[in-house]
């Protein structure tokens, strides 16, 4: 076999490689967001990324790219031992709390399914508790799984005014990586949130006939060296 026949042998072993490796899947969260607005909240500086903000009183992506699976979780103000408003924001919020429970947002958990990929998530998380959870799923995965108590700085103790418990959060993904749905649960009254926050994702995968013509040049280059350095020994 000659040496041009194994350079290409290599390259396209090569190839083969990175059309098959499968990403790790790995999602960052961190604490950011503005200082929250009057009446608002906290909102995203993430660059490029769309809001849900529920202050039309229903769960709708305004945007069209995200689906809510409950929407009976809208509400405004604070109520005793059902729902509190995240610091500094009077507007209208999502609560989610146990299923069963006899207030608003007693589903559980609600499911953000996204048409398109995304490669970050954020949303102002009022009152954190230590059994709030947020799962982040791509193509039917599950990547990771946050709590309260994984958000850097919180107590987790649910405090109604404390800042360390009342944040933006920001789910990333990391470079080249993606998810497509999100579930925010909860197993005790109640989970706080709102302006929800995602950007669409860019990543760009060369088509099969891209990854020919790389080989194919590949090949070329090779076959170029060795004439070169043949004609210089």
């Amino acid at each position: 076999m000659s040496i041009l026949q194994k350079l290409s042998l290599a390259l396209a072993g090569t190839v083969v490689i990175f059309m098959s490796a499968s990403p790790a899947g790995a999602v960052t969260l961190t604490k950011g967001g503005s200082v929250p607005v009057t009446g608002e909240g906290s909102k995203s500086t993430i660059p490029g990324s769309l809001v849900v903000d529920f202050n039309s009183g229903q769960a709708i992506d305004p945007n069209g790219f995200v689906t809510y699976s409950a929407t009976n979780g809208i509400v405004q103000g604070s109520q005793a031992n059902e729902y509190a408003t995240p610091f500094g924001d009077t507007s209208k919020y999502l609560t989610i709390s146990p299923a069963g429970d006899n207030i608003p947002g007693a589903t559980g958990s609600v499911t953000l399914t996204f048409a398109k990929a995304i490669d970050y998530f954020g949303f102002y998380w009022g009152s954190i508790d230590a059994y709030n959870f947020v799962d982040v799923y791509s193509k039917g995965t599950l990547l990771k799984t946050f709590s309260g108590t994984d958000v850097p700085g919180a107590q987790a103790t649910g405090s109604w005014t404390s800042n360390a418990d009342n944040v933006f959060v920001n789910l990333l993904a990391d470079s080249g990586e993606t998810f497509d749905k999100i579930v925010l649960r909860s197993t005790g009254r109640a989970f706080e949130t709102d302006n929800h926050t995602y950007r669409l994702a860019n990543a760009i995968v060369p088509e099969p006939t891209s990854l020919l013509g790389l080989l194919a040049f590949g090949a070329v280059s090779a076959g170029s060296f060795i004439k070169r350095k043949s004609k210089m020994a």
